[in-house]
């Protein structure tokens, strides 16, 4: 295997790394210590040449004990200086300013002569032509490893010095307020969703651009070149001449589960190379070390405005993608999101619960463009490996009639027109570097030859664009090609030699080896191992070329035949669905992946794990015995059925009735109602977090889903709750505020067709162990329905709703969403447990005011409103009198969550108080009543 290239690769990689935002003195002296190392290294005449190996043929050469020859006639030897005698293989040296005597290490005399200096000095030159021999190549492989890190440490100074210069930086260390022109060098994108304390933080289009000119208040222009994150707030309008721009490109790609305003939307549309003139504020980045010099806040006032549209190719690409987005329009939603996605990269559609699933089962690479979608496109034009160079070669490319040269120029232009459809991005130009690779390796079965290639394409990649060198999807990127050259033949031979079938050989080598060199770098990025990873990728792989090759289809026909590109996209679609399918089976499993510390200590253990794993298994595939019985304790790890894993954890703890998950800062629990079933009462902040309760508590049936109300620390995890679930109705409270968590609730459940209704004070409710009644909120005047007409309830799931006007609370006006929190007092083997939502003080007021009052008085379990916050109604907290309080509060919260004036409270009642942050996902055990007894375990 030739690995030549593969030192100055890797030396110009981690110059760029380390380079390329240091700075700029310590990158020059870099680059010129780097180059004159290596010049001298080349320059520098080998000893021995000239002078020196000329006087060297004509000295005569050293006897066999290392002493000077004696003269042919007389036999006596030649005189040798003493003061130039060297002390050689083990010579003792003694004698007078004339003459020399040596003694051999033999007990020999020898008188040394003279004559005798150019012989020894001929022995040390044949010593150092054997030691170049062996060695020269050494002095090469320095200087080229020198030359490369110099190059790359210039072009990273080179590249940094955009992100330093200019007046921009300083601009955004005085938080100035800035006019700019812009030219986008992305797609826009809207933000993730994520929560922030109890509302869900604002929704923003985010955009690389890099500033061309900035003006500032005193109207002072400058003419730059910096890059920037351009972020839009939702009440930015549309820029002028945005509407009529982006309309031959198509729907905007709207983000799945998020409406998209009008003015948000035609941003959306924007293309790469647009030139904006914007006003707004600039701050620093709030990471270093990327390539973002600040962060340019867009205001609506002055409203943006285009200044020049897109490029030729960057219009044409919009185009295409444009059209494959109107002809997956009509597809099931997974083949809808998903297609766009395989294709050209476009992941606007993905939804957040289809891209957990990509996650868990490390299926992620199929979302982004990357080498394998090129590989397929152009595999498909040379056909099968080992034939692209014979007479018998497959593919299109032989029956169109093409030679090799035509062949070989029209998979440049391929090449170049998937670049231009993908955008010329830098992780589009590595997928297309790398995919060349792996091509080249499909082409030609020559494997061996191709790390070369490999490294060759590093190393122009990491001069062309320093940044990358820095870049998580390069590394692996780059890892799983190098497996796939490295590893896989040599697996894939072994796996032969046993037995298996070499289609099924290639593929699982492949799959392993790229999972065995990423999962090091993946864990560090996600913090989890994926035990499902390989046999998912299997069962992916075989349908990631047929949805490509049609997708891409579609793509080409949308432009010129619609009707033609959806029939291609509906027959694309089917291979989208089975590999949406398998990522979704292999996420739900209790098992899919385990916790790993993200760490790069954490990634050093997980390879040293794996390097242990694979040489034993190296042993363990002589023994099938020992290999069925790891494989069986696999399935059973990666399935954990819920009996054994009860037994071996002890969680959830037998005839559990009520759990509370730690979801962090907000709210999710659950109530027992029967194998499998469980009603559950909000969903807290994180759909992943809710999820890996549920599933741990094996809870796959929910007949009802209370959100008590619509912050979103209870109803952002919503999307966990129904993941894989059957949810047969959502109740929630009348006061809709915030009205985009209201929003997402009714569209959560409008596409899953749940029905959802509202729980108004005095109703009450059965089912399996369970009954419940709600306590509050009051019922108010008629408000707008929540969701669209839904289908009948059961008589089991109708609850009995009292008259009007003898509600609890009856006519009571809540002031905002806490006060209208739905109250639950639920009664299920003889416990009763009081679950308060989030109600402040005056809706606990009113509360101990009702009729319903008189029910309160001693429960069991005390759910503590509002995470245990100062504000509480003692005498609520007196009334009640719980045996045990729980509370739901994250970790390190900023809001002080549970208040210490709350816990001695309710401490001072004799009550046990157990909190989430402290003592993780609580499950309550046991019986009610004065001598009932009452067991808490928690989740270890």
């Amino acid at each position: 295997m030739d690995l030549r290239l593969v030192p100055p690769a890797c030396a110009a990689w981690a110059t760029a790394a380390l380079t390329v935002d240091a700075p700029g003195a310590w990158t020059a002296v870099t680059a010129v210590v780097c180059l004159v190392g290596g010049v001298l290294l080349l320059s520098v005449r080998r000893p021995g040449r000239a002078g020196g190996a000329g006087r060297a043929e004509t000295d005569p050469p050293l006897d066999a004990v290392g002493a000077p020859p004696r003269a042919a006639s007389t036999g006596t030897p030649v005189a040798w200086p003493a003061a130039t005698w060297p002390a050689v293989r083990g010579t003792a040296v003694r004698g007078t300013a004339g003459m020399g005597t040596a003694v051999t290490g033999q007990g020999r005399r020898a008188e040394w002569t003279p004559g005798a200096e150019r012989t020894h000095r001929a022995r040390w030159v044949e010593r150092a032509r054997w030691v170049r021999a062996r060695f020269g190549w050494a002095r090469a492989a320095v200087a080229a490893v020198l030359l490369c890190a110099a190059a790359a440490a210039a072009s990273a100074g080179l590249h940094g010095a955009d992100v330093r210069r200019g007046p921009v930086p300083e601009l955004a260390r005085r938080f100035a307020t800035v006019t700019a022109e812009v030219e986008l060098s992305g797609d826009p994108r809207l933000s993730r969703p994520h929560v922030r304390g109890d509302h869900a933080a604002p929704v923003a289009v985010l955009a690389r651009a890099e500033v061309r000119s900035v003006e500032e208040a005193d109207g002072r222009r400058v003419r730059t070149r910096t890059p920037v994150l351009l972020i839009v707030d939702p009440d930015v309008p549309a820029p002028a001449e945005g509407r009529a721009e982006s309309r031959s490109n198509g729907p905007p790609p709207e983000r799945a589960g998020q409406s998209v305003p009008a003015g948000r939307a035609a941003l959306l549309r924007l293309l790469p190379s647009t030139r904006l003139r914007v006003a707004g504020r600039l701050a620093p980045a709030l990471t270093g070390g990327d390539r973002i010099a600040a962060v340019l806040r867009v205001r609506g006032r002055p409203e943006p405005r285009i200044v020049a549209g897109p490029s030729g190719p960057q219009r044409l690409a919009g185009r295409l993608r444009a059209g494959l987005r109107e002809a997956t329009e009509d597809l099931p939603g997974d083949a809808r999101a998903l297609l766009p996605g395989l294709v050209v990269g476009d992941t606007s559609r993905i939804t957040p619960e289809l891209d957990h699933a990509f996650q868990e089962t490390d299926l992620a690479h199929t979302l982004a463009v990357s080498g394998s979608n090129l590989t397929v496109l152009l595999a498909l034009l040379i056909g099968p490996p080992g034939l692209a160079q014979r007479a018998e070669r497959r593919g299109l490319a032989p029956r169109l009639g093409l030679s090799l040269r035509a062949t070989a120029l029209l998979a440049g232009a391929l090449t170049l027109g998937f670049v231009v459809v993908c955008r010329p991005d830098p992780s589009v130009l590595r997928a297309a570097a790398c995919g060349a690779v792996a091509l080249l390796a499909l082409a030609t079965g020559r494997r061996r030859s191709l790390v070369p290639a490999l490294a060759t394409a590093v190393l122009l990649l990491v001069l062309y664009d320093p940044w990358l060198a820095r870049g998580y999807g390069f590394l692996l990127s780059v890892l799983a090609t190098g497996a796939l050259l490295v590893l896989a033949p040599g697996w894939s031979e072994a796996l032969r030699r046993r037995g298996v079938r070499p289609r099924l050989t290639e593929a699982l080598a492949t799959a392993a080896a790229a999972q065995v060199v990423c999962a090091p770098v993946v864990a560090v990025l996600s913090a989890r191992v994926s035990l499902v990873a390989v046999p998912c990728n299997l069962l992916a792989e075989v349908a990631v070329a047929p949805a490509t090759v049609l997708g891409f289809a579609a793509l080409a026909a949308a432009p010129v035949a619609m009707p033609v590109a959806k029939m291609l996209a509906w027959c694309a679609s089917w291979p989208a669905r089975w590999i949406a399918g398998v990522a979704r089976t292999g996420a739900a499993l209790p098992g899919a992946g385990v916790d790993w510390p993200g760490s790069w200590p954490g990634a050093l253990a997980l390879a040293v794990l794996t390097v242990a794993v694979v040489l034993a298994g190296r042993r363990l595939l002589r023994h099938p015995g020992w290999c069925g019985l790891l494989g069986v304790l696999l399935v059973l790890l990666v399935t954990r059925p819920a009996p054994l894993t009860r037994v071996i954890t002890g969680w959830p703890p037998p005839g559990w009735r009520f759990a509370m998950c730690d979801v962090g800062q907000g709210d999710a629990t659950v109530l027992a109602a029967g194998e499998g079933a469980g009603v559950v009462v909000d969903a807290g902040p994180d759909p992943a977090l809710v999820d890996d309760c549920l599933r741990r508590l094996g809870i796959t049936r929910v007949p009802l889903l209370v959100l008590t109300h619509f912050h979103a620390d209870h109803v952002a995890g919503l999307p966990g709750v129904l993941r894989g679930r059957a949810v047969a109705a959502i109740e929630t409270t009348a006061f809709a505020e915030p009205a985009e968590q209201a929003e997402f609730v009714r569209r959560e459940a409008a596409e899953r067709h749940i029905p959802v209704t509202t729980a108004v004070a005095g109703e009450e409710r059965r089912t399996g162990p369970l009954t419940w009644r709600v306590l509050w909120p009051p019922p108010s005047p008629p408000a707008q329905p929540t969701s669209p007409p839904s289908p009948p309830l059961s008589p089991s799931q109708r609850p009995r709703v009292p008259p009007p006007g003898q509600g609890a609370g009856a006519g009571w006006e809540p002031e905002g969403p806490n006060d209208a929190s739905v109250a639950l007092l639920v009664r299920t083997g003889g416990l009763r447990l009081l679950l308060l939502g989030d109600l402040e003080p005056p809706a606990q007021q009113a509360l101990v005011r009702s009729p319903a009052a008189a029910d309160l008085a001693g429960v069991d379990v005390l759910k503590v409103a509002h995470h245990g916050s100062a504000y509480q109604e003692p005498e609520l907290l007196r009334l009640a009198a719980p045996r045990v309080a729980l509370v739901s509060a994250g970790v390190g919260n900023p809001y002080g969550h549970p208040a210490p004036v709350t816990m001695a409270a309710l401490r001072a009642g004799g009550t046990v108080v157990l909190r989430t942050d402290r003592d993780g996902a609580l499950a309550v055990t046991g019986t009610g009543g004065r001598n009932g007894r009452i067991g808490v375990s928690r989740d270890d």
